[in-house]
């Protein structure tokens, strides 16, 4: 065998990290008393989320340019910290309120060609990713962020190790790929050391004989790549591993629970106490180490739910014991099942989750594909029994103290980095402009991609991780601009961030019907109501009534206003129809909205 490969499996290590605690009750301990960590956070409910990619942003230091290639999609780029701290001014123009960074984690370098920038493939869950700068660089852009009023949310990573070790299923202490088959039938099958399909009895090895029981794996050590067994070191012990294998049947439990993801991520055995213990306490250090205000968390639904009930207390008794009340934690469940995303928010699960059911049945279903807006309506409704209507403890609160639900909390978005942008799918920028009002205004935490704003238009990855740099960082361009206002219209108008809502008119409808591509709603607060309509249809004007409706003329759109007040639409645009509005008998208002546009009524003062 090579002297640089350990074949960890018959040399287990002993774990660093003793369980000190019985599970569900980990308690983290700080690394230093030096660090000054505090809360930034006053409501979630007033933040707007923008997502970077680091690599992709600015590069600010070419000191840690190395094997960097910008024509390569698949390679570093560049972008760093200090790029981050270079530019935001230009993300504190947009009216953007918090940071999401990609992961800032040590990674494997590369695989097959391909480069870890964009983080997820973590090889030392403790230590930074020298491509972006060391810990005091991160430290200074969240403090500078800080004093500019901006949160920091770091991107984390629990289901997965990188491409560290290989299955050595034919014993030969090297990775393998072999086919097999017979003279006596016509399939061959191909078997990767690195990412043999998935097998429940965990990965077995063979040889010409048959069978020869559990495959060691053996870990790999390329320092050239940074492809050498993962740190904290307890994280080298073989038990923590399912190794069952890459998952091919995203149906089956518990291949898309224990299987390895596709591409050689190692599943790290979640169910362990011993794990749990360890990613708790490697997570619980960058808060401290960074004053990071929330934690995006990637691939959800591949842990299972005691995981989350365990992980997330710990953080937020952690945080809360350093000084760090309003700790937020979301969880990526890349799923169009609203109920199995929703049902991570139960039991002191996370505080709230990236809402992929929206994404795919309004942002695609509604706006993007010009469906009916009823589907707005009936997944709003299905909030009430598919998420969490009781606060965590230690978890979110309001200004007064309250804890926040997972039904307050959903984060609405548009595109990411898995996905095509919108505007790949539908160029037209006016539908961009259109669902842009609608997630700047609607009930949730609404989070802005970057690129969005310079109109990006790339497709699956890596082509929708464009560079920003490219952009020339234009705060001129309309898109920019549009965003800018409605930022500052949610920032000075707080039902637009705080309220209740209520939906007023919703639409089967979708063609030349006087109300087709209507939505119309109100946010409460505190005494204050605000009234947003819009219009997601591409053809024609569309009011805010339906006279053929239930046989009665006049059907009108009913609000909570009374008959006599005037209601002043304070979105500019360019269309001047209904800026002002007197409201009608019983409360009545009909309401024309231009196509794709939109209007925000409040009472005249």
């Amino acid at each position: 065998m090579d002297r640089k490969q350990w074949i960890i499996a018959l040399t287990p290590v002993v774990t660093a990290l003793a369980v000190f605690v019985a599970l569900g009750c980990v308690d983290l301990s700080p690394v230093t008393d030096d660090w000054d960590i505090g809360t930034h956070v006053t409501d979630w409910r007033d933040e707007i989320i923008y997502q970077v990619l680091v690599d992709r942003f600015h590069n600010g230091d070419p000191n840690n340019d190395y094997n960097v290639n910008p024509y390569a999609p698949t390679a570093y780029h560049g972008g760093d910290w200090q790029g981050l701290i270079d530019k935001l001014d230009y993300i504190e123009a947009l009216g953007v309120t918090a940071l999401w960074i990609s992961p800032a984690f040590k990674n494997v370098e590369e695989d097959a060609g391909v480069s870890s920038y964009h983080g997820y493939w973590p090889q030392d869950f403790t230590a930074p990713n020298p491509h972006f700068g060391d810990i005091a660089k991160l430290r200074e852009l969240v403090d500078a962020c800080h004093d500019r009023g901006i949160k920091v949310i770091l991107d984390i990573i629990t289901n997965h190790i990188g491409q560290l070790f290989y299955y050595d299923i034919n014993g030969n202490g090297q990775p393998d790929e072999s086919i097999y088959g017979s003279g006596t039938s016509s399939q061959l099958t191909r078997v990767s050391e690195w990412d043999p399909d998935f097998d429940p009895r965990g990965v077995q090895g063979s040889t010409s004989l048959g069978e020869s029981g559990p495959a060691p794996i053996v870990w790999v050590y390329e320092p050239s790549i940074n492809r050498v067994p993962p740190q904290p070191a307890e994280f080298q012990n073989p038990d923590w591993y399912n190794r069952k294998g890459r998952v091919w049947d995203w149906n089956d439990r518990d291949q898309v629970l224990t299987g390895d993801f596709p591409g050689g991520l190692k599943d790290i055995k979640t169910t362990n106490p011993a794990v749990r213990e360890a990613l708790s306490r490697a997570f619980a250090y960058w808060i401290g180490a960074a004053d990071f205000d929330g934690f995006r968390i990637d691939t959800l639904k591949h842990v299972e739910h005691g995981f989350w009930e365990t992980f997330c207390p710990a953080i937020r008794r952690y945080s809360v014991k350093h000084g760090k009340r309003n700790f937020f934690m979301f969880g990526e469940a890349f799923d169009g099942d609203d109920a199995l995303i929703g049902g991570y928010t139960f039991n002191n699960g996370v505080d709230s989750v990236f809402y992929f059911s929206h994404k795919f049945t309004v942002i695609d279903g509604v706006f993007k594909n010009n469906g009916p807006t009823k589907a707005i309506e009936d997944l709003f409704n299905a909030r009430q029994t598919n998420y969490s209507s009781v606060p965590n403890p230690n978890g979110p609160i309001d200004e007064n103290g309250d804890g926040l639900s997972a039904q307050q909390l959903l984060v609405n978005f548009i595109d990411n980095h898995d996905i095509p942008r919108f505007l790949y799918e539908n160029p037209n920028l006016a539908s961009l402009h259109n669902v842009l009002f609608y997630l700047l205004t609607v009930d949730g935490i609404p989070c802005l991609y970057y690129g969005t704003e310079q109109q990006f238009d790339g497709g699956n990855d890596p082509f929708n991780r464009e560079d920003l740099w490219t952009s020339g960082y234009d705060t001129g361009n309309e898109t920019f601009q549009f965003i800018r206002h409605l930022t500052k219209l949610r920032k000075k108008l707080d039902p637009l961030r705080r309220g209740d809502m209520t939906i007023r008119w919703s639409t089967e409808r979708t063609g030349d019907e006087d109300d087709a591509g209507i939505f119309a709603f109100e946010r409460s607060y505190q005494g204050d109501t605000v009234l947003v309509v819009l219009n997601t249809n591409d053809e024609h004007e569309s009011v805010t009534s339906a006279a053929w409706m239930d046989g009665q003329d006049g059907n009108d759109m009913q609000t909570s206003f009374d008959e006599g007040d005037v209601l002043v639409n304070v979105f500019e645009d360019q269309d001047q129809t209904d800026d002002t509005i007197v409201v009608g008998a019983g409360g009545k208002v009909k309401i024309t909205v231009q196509p794709r546009g939109g209007k925000i009524y409040i009472r005249e003062r």
